[in-house]
């Protein structure tokens, strides 16, 4: 898979989402330098740790969902440095992964059994607006929280606010924090809220409005979309191997 390929697919599938958000700015792709590439790295996030794991392995390039951020100071221009040391090529997808049909909310949707999708996130007036499914049959918040473990190799944060079966899931995977998208959950029949952060005002309003509430953390409740799409490529490109990145479960207590 050469440079050329690589980008005409990334648009291919994408499409307006590329146009909609402005490429450095939600999706980026940095130092291509080589002519193929045949092993492709992926995570949630880049960081250095990333980057030295991927260049042991042998991996050209590696896709993640997020770039380093310009608030963790200094990291993106150590990340730029060992990239191009390592002449490893970077490509980071944010807000298009979040909501194309493959992405990070239905990505997990579909591992926790959800049948059918009532509604795409999508990105309204600055923020993620929830994503609603609803399972193929009806479970226990027990349950529910049992499988997130699972899925995410950690222990999830979980409130039970009320006695109700499950079957109606809101949910925004990363930061999906605000007070509004739990209000949107609730006004929208949920039986429960699920994303990848919590705030003191996250958990004050689920218990006010009686919602029962499961957060992971950001980097494990979004890793299945960045899945999605290496192994989106791994199908369009059949010769190139794919190895997930090993990142640590720093955000949660195991």
């Amino acid at each position: 898979m050469n440079t050329e390929q690589f980008k005409s697919y990334i648009h291919e599938i994408f499409g307006h989402l590329l146009i909609e958000f402005k490429e450095d700015e939600e999706y980026g792709f940095s130092n291509f330098t080589l002519n193929n590439y045949n092993k492709i790295g992926y995570a949630t996030n880049i960081t250095p740790e990333v980057i030295l794991q991927a260049a042991e392995i042998g991996v050209d390039l590696l896709v993640t969902h997020h770039d380093a951020w310009d608030f963790v100071y200094g990291m993106k221009e150590k990340c730029i440095e060992l990239l191009e040391k390592r002449h490893i090529a970077h490509f980071y997808i944010h807000l298009p992964l979040d909501y194309v049909e493959f992405g990070t909310c239905n990505s997990l949707f579909k591992l926790l059994g959800v049948g059918k999708i009532l509604q795409q996130s999508r990105h309204i007036e600055g923020y993620s607006s929830i994503g609603i499914g609803e399972l193929d049959k009806p479970t226990t918040l027990e349950y529910l929280v049992d499988t997130m473990t699972e899925l995410l190799g950690e222990k999830v944060y979980f409130q039970k606010n009320n006695n109700k079966e499950i079957r109606r899931i809101g949910m925004v995977t990363g930061a999906g924090n605000g007070t509004n998208q739990l209000r949107d959950a609730i006004n929208s029949n949920c039986d429960v809220y699920i994303t990848g952060e919590k705030t003191l005002y996250t958990i004050q309003y689920a218990n006010f409005i009686k919602l029962n509430l499961i957060v992971g953390s950001h980097t494990f409740t979004e890793i299945f979309g960045v899945m999605s799409l290496a192994q989106k490529l791994k199908d369009r490109f059949n010769h190139i191997e794919i190895v997930q990145m090993h990142e640590e479960h720093n955000e949660v207590t195991l």
